[in-house]
């Protein structure tokens, strides 16, 4: 695997860090954050197919090696509504376009 990349732990994808949302289980509290702090990390695919899949396996759990509480993935879906809702209106702002 090149250097700065990262496998989806859902669909086992391999692309740029950049492109995943990053879930770590911070040390030594083992409490888990998105995006910020210092431990254990899973990479996931910002796509509700990968998400879900994730939720339903505990797959995020077992790659932190911790229960994961209900808020993370309450607030990964609230992300992923957000990056939707951005996607869709940058499309109906471009002219030319048609939705």
């Amino acid at each position: 695997m090149p250097p700065n990349y990262r496998r989806c732990i859902s669909c086992r994808r391999v692309a740029p860090k950049a492109d995943f949302w990053r879930v770590v289980r911070v040390y030594p509290d083992r409490s888990v954050h998105l995006g910020d702090g210092m431990g254990r990390s899973a990479y996931l695919c910002p796509e509700a197919d990968c998400l879900r899949q994730a939720q339903k396996k505990s797959r995020l759990g077992r790659a932190l090696k911790v229960n994961v509480p209900e808020e993370v993935y309450q607030s990964l879906w609230s992300q992923l509504e957000g990056k939707t809702a951005n996607s869709v209106a940058g499309q109906q702002s471009l002219p030319g376009r048609q939705v």
